[in-house]
């Protein structure tokens, strides 16, 4: 499991630094940013979930 998230995080940072670069860029697809963006935020999702599930559960 935590190789999974060490992965998801990598591919997070690699989108982060994808969407940057073609931001940058003087000719942006749109299109193209705006599915790297939701990509981006489906893996935020996708390591929070990761997270969650590593973190033992307390009982009260």
């Amino acid at each position: 499991m935590t190789a999974r998230l060490h992965e998801l995080r990598q591919e997070h940072r690699d989108l982060d630094q994808a969407i940057e670069r073609m931001a940058d860029s003087a000719s942006v697809d749109q299109l193209q940013l705006r599915r790297l963006k939701k990509r981006k935020l489906r893996l935020r999702d996708q390591i929070a979930w990761y997270e969650s599930q590593l973190i033992p559960d307390l009982d009260a």
